[in-house]
């Protein structure tokens, strides 16, 4: 959209990519005296969000300065020698696969580190708390952006680290169980993917992205494919998560702080499933194509499965947890993206990348409201949240008189733009049309009506018709949380909540933005990803 030279370009991608990293050992120094100001505590927190608005600057000016007549083109290269040894290179650029993730997870973080300002989680020092939150944007923006199969990995690992501690240190009850099992699953499926990387460099003699890419199998044998896909696989959809390696996400988004909640869901879900379409589908298309019926299968499973999940807990009296509810939901949400990528169709990889942003940008705006909810009330239990404030039914006899205004105990008596903004999330997550849930669903489903040659259409059409019947599933348990939650009517004694605060409305406003924009346009975004995955599927980037 502006006119930027390349190496200018190459400079904002390594800033990007490596700002985080060292505003991370930078909060760990003592302030200096002039920007201390009252509170060390404060100075620190503050840093953060200098170091993160940075970053989101550098992401927007490199976003306006991407040559969008050419996404499916490598740009902002950066490509020098490592570990020549090992034919390791540090590598960096990003296309239009990659350039809307690197922004999303740049905005998040953003978010995220104003609303800390705000509203520092309760906890050890916000000096390790910045830190760390650093680390881990910095860790998956080089996931994004580095094309070399040894530092993509590096940078998968980089993520967990950071992400076990904001849950073990500053998370709620059961933090350190929840904590242990992110790490040892994630771990323990990233040790397979190891393995399936090394197996493709070693055959292949290159750990390069791209140059892999546009081999496009060619130098690896059908046998060396099956394996590494489905050794890389594992590791993916342990990230992702897919069922049933799912286990560990509902714990961890139940016990982490608001902040570490919104990331795990906004933009860590998302390394796994943009490993699986740039690394999978391009490097090893055959043994892709063997395990496609199974992965599309796996997936609608998923979506079913996350959505009962979610209707159970939202039945009445279950005593469901509403942050429970929310991971499940990402189970669902995220089998749609993983069934587009199964279609190995266009449409339906488009649909995936699309689904992949707008589940980003919803989740994380779910995530930001429960957490207030919390803040606010106590609990995110959902017995609690729709039945008046002391806990029994409102008996039947304690009617309103004619005229009465009734203050009720559920959002919209209470604290009515929290609860209208819970609403608009509710109905986005459910994919109305018109906001940004509606268009990768849509298109996972239509890649599935017709998927890439030697896939079996019958079994697809059977998939799509699962899928379709689970975004009715998801509009219920959706609808069911709006209802029992911003609805539901207390006792004329309940008090008032606090609405949304300024910073609040800060931190939230873009988020609510964005999914309106790319629900009304989605050509801004599938004009960035459609020519890059055509030429992704045709064989590889140039």
């Amino acid at each position: 959209m502006i006119g930027i030279s390349e190496s200018v370009m190459r400079f904002l991608l390594a800033f990007v990519v490596v700002g985080p990293l060292l505003g991370a050992l930078a909060a760990l120094l003592p302030a200096p005296p002039g920007l201390k100001g009252k509170s060390p505590e404060q100075a620190v927190l503050r840093h953060g969000v200098t170091v993160t608005g940075a970053v989101l600057l550098a992401a927007i000016v490199l976003a306006a300065g991407f040559d969008h007549g050419h996404p499916s083109k490598m740009q902002a290269t950066t490509d020098i020698s490592w570990i020549p040894a090992l034919h390791v290179r540090i590598h960096l650029g990003i296309d239009g696969i990659s350039l809307p993730l690197v922004v999303l997870t740049a905005l998040l973080t953003f978010l995220c580190a104003l609303y800390s300002y705000f509203k520092p989680p309760a906890g050890p020092t916000p000096k390790a708390f910045v830190a760390l939150l650093l680390l881990l944007e910095s860790g998956t923006l080089a996931t994004f952006a580095v094309l070399d199969l040894l530092l993509f990995f590096l940078a998968f690992e980089t993520v967990l680290v950071p992400m076990y501690f904001l849950i073990a240190r500053w998370g709620g009850e059961g933090r350190r169980a929840a904590a242990w099992r992110f790490i040892l699953y994630t771990l323990l499926g990233s040790v397979v993917m190891l393995l399936g990387l090394l197996l493709i460099g070693l055959k292949a003699g290159t750990f390069d992205m791209v140059a892999l890419a546009t081999d496009n199998g060619r130098s690896l044998t059908a046998s060396v494919q099956v394996v590494a896909v489905l050794a890389i696989a594992v590791g993916l959809a342990v990230k992702t998560p897919m069922w049933p390696l799912h286990s560990w996400l509902p714990d961890a988004h139940t016990a982490a702080p608001t902040v570490g909640s919104v990331l795990l869901a906004g933009v860590l879900l998302k390394m796994g499933t943009y490993g699986f379409v740039r690394i999978l589908l391009p490097i090893a298309p055959h043994g892709f194509h063997t395990f496609a019926p199974y992965l599309a299968a796996l997936a609608v499973t998923g979506i079913i499965y996350g959505s009962l999940a979610c209707l159970a807990l939202a039945k009445q009296g279950a005593k469901g947890d509403l942050k429970r509810l929310i991971a499940y939901s990402s189970v669902g949400h995220m089998g749609f993206v993983l069934l587009g990528i199964a279609t190995m169709t266009p449409t339906g990889v488009n649909g995936a990348l699309f689904a992949n942003i707008a589940h980003g940008l919803i989740t994380g705006l779910l995530f930001f409201l429960v957490g207030a909810i919390k803040d606010r009330t106590g609990t995110t239990d959902l017995d609690a949240l729709a039945l008046p404030a002391s806990g029994h039914r409102r008996p039947a006899s304690d009617s309103a008189a004619p005229g009465e205004v009734r203050t009720g105990a559920a959002l919209y008596g209470r604290a009515p733009r929290l609860g209208g903004l819970l609403a608009f999330a509710a109905v986005a997550s459910l994919g109305l049309p018109g906001l940004a849930g509606f268009w990768g669903e849509m298109l996972a489903l239509f890649g599935s009506f017709r998927p890439a040659a030697g896939l079996s259409r019958p079994a697809f059409l059977a998939f799509m018709a699962i899928g379709a019947f689970g975004t009715l599933l998801t509009a219920a348990y959706m609808l069911a949380v709006v209802r029992r939650v911003c609805m539901g009517a207390g006792p004329r004694e309940t008090p008032e909540l606090a609405d949304v605060h300024g910073f609040e409305f800060a931190a939230w406003t873009p988020l609510v933005a964005l999914t309106v924009l790319a629900g009304l346009w989605p050509k801004a975004l599938l004009g960035l990803t459609d020519p890059a995955v055509q030429q992704l599927l045709a064989g590889g980037t140039r």
